[in-house]
């Protein structure tokens, strides 16, 4: 359905549209942001919700970030709180760590992990519409919310329904527990991946984004689709990666986030730790006739 690029191949994409754009330029032999004037843009947390230091370093990191790359939206892979989820919670598990992209209008989109109250689907700062599901579109990209705690019967229908429905050429789909991972701790949810691989499939989704494993890693495709995981934006649990051909990309030994860019066919993106570093990035190209 699509490949994976590295940077040399991105080169012919990206092309003169560079010499006359800023970029978001990290280090030598790694793939930039075009950032293109009419390109969607996103950043990615991930199992965030632990109001320590960490989690507050990440959100500085993202708030520095976006001063160079506009994102306008968040995509919250799940575990958005831990521990006691009250209304003073949502203050310092969330208000206060991304305090800074809050005020310049950034919105969070959240989807719910094992950790986060049911309830908390509510909760306007997570704009889910008191919905467990959902789906919201921006310019050339829907992107689809699932809840991976209670894949029923119904949810199942209304994904199919949903993503057939849906007009916008690409599919990008977030839910907390991976298919997909190298990861000690939980691994593969081969459960869930019998239920919605072949949805994904027969849909094609182009980008799965998933947390639960607190790491950050990338597949390689897995029947045309890339599959990301990054439950690292608060938690991590270091050394938990052992590589396997299913490995594209992995970092097991610091917080991250990601930030994504969705130019025409291509979907550029970053991998970015706490400190800054850029662990990931690459492109991934949409065949137009998908």
């Amino acid at each position: 359905m699509h490949k994976v690029m590295t940077a040399a191949g991105v080169a012919l994409i990206v092309g003169v549209r560079l010499a006359a754009q800023l970029a978001v330029a990290p280090p030598q032999g790694e793939t930039p942001l075009p950032v293109a004037a009419s390109s969607v843009k996103f950043a990615v947390i991930g199992d965030s919700g632990t109001g320590d230091g960490q989690q507050y370093d990440v959100g500085r990191q993202m708030a520095t970030v976006r001063e160079r790359f506009p994102f306008q939206l968040v995509l919250m892979l799940g575990d958005n709180l831990y521990g006691r989820q009250q209304q003073q919670d949502f203050v310092l598990k969330f208000e206060r760590p991304y305090a800074s992209l809050l005020q310049s209008g950034v919105s969070f989109y959240a989807a719910l992990g094992n950790h986060d109250d049911q309830n908390n689907r509510f909760y306007k700062g997570f704009n889910m519409g008191g919905e467990r599901y959902y789906a919201f579109a921006v310019k050339n990209v829907r992107f689809f919310v699932f809840d991976s705690n209670l894949m029923d019967q119904k949810q199942v229908a209304w994904i199919d329904e949903s993503m057939q429905q849906a007009q916008e050429p690409w599919k990008v789909c977030i839910f907390h527990h991976p298919i997909y991972s190298d990861a000690g701790r939980h691994g593969p949810n081969v459960e869930l991946r019998v239920i919605l691989e072949p949805l994904l499939v027969r849909h094609r989704a182009n980008v799965v984004f998933s947390g639960h494993e607190h790491v950050y890693e990338r597949t390689q495709p897995q029947k045309g689709i890339t599959y990301f995981i990054d439950g690292s934006g608060g938690q991590l649990r270091k050394g938990d990666i052992t590589r396997s051909r299913m490995t594209a990309a992995a970092f097991d030994q610091d917080q991250t986030f990601m930030v994504v860019e969705i130019d025409g066919d291509t979907l550029f993106f970053q991998a970015i730790s706490r400190m800054g570093r850029i662990v990931d990035s690459g492109a991934i190209r949409r065949p137009s006739s998908s």
